[in-house]
């Protein structure tokens, strides 16, 4: 019972330091969508940094799956409509996120704190999304 409130309480304490250590320090939002995409549109001397937030997500999960293997939970077995669906969504996520001009971590964790109204709008929708879409996925289809 204390793990299930301690662990992600932790989880969030780090995210919010590491989000308002880039800010303070590099003067950068820590919004992901965007990171990623610059690196993939890259904007000269402005790249190395990215690749390094990258690489440490990227090393931050990797590490858990070695430390914590279940973590995760069991991988999914993905048929071949499933892989479709897989990729559609993520086509979907990456629309969403050039359409509101940031994803869940750069509205959610960096635009909140900071009192911005456009970040609480985009993320009460992003919220209200994942909820139906959740709905309709259990309920109807």
């Amino acid at each position: 019972m204390t793990n299930s409130i301690l662990l992600p309480l932790l989880g969030g304490a780090l995210i919010g330091l590491s989000a308002s250590l880039l800010l303070w320090a590099n003067g950068r939002v820590a919004g992901i969508s965007g990171i990623v995409g610059s690196v993939l549109a890259p904007i000269r001397g402005d790249v190395a940094w990215r690749l390094v937030f990258f690489g440490g997500l990227l090393t931050g999960g990797l590490l858990l799956v070695w430390l914590r293997p279940g973590a995760f939970g069991a991988p999914a077995s993905l048929g071949s409509s499933g892989i479709a669906l897989l990729a559609a969504a993520g086509l979907l996520v990456g629309f969403g996120s050039r359409l509101g001009n940031g994803c869940t971590s750069g509205h959610g964790i960096c635009g909140i704190s900071r009192g911005s109204v456009r970040s609480i709008v985009a993320t009460l929708t992003f919220m209200a999304t994942g909820a139906l879409t959740v709905f309709l996925a259990r309920h109807v289809f």
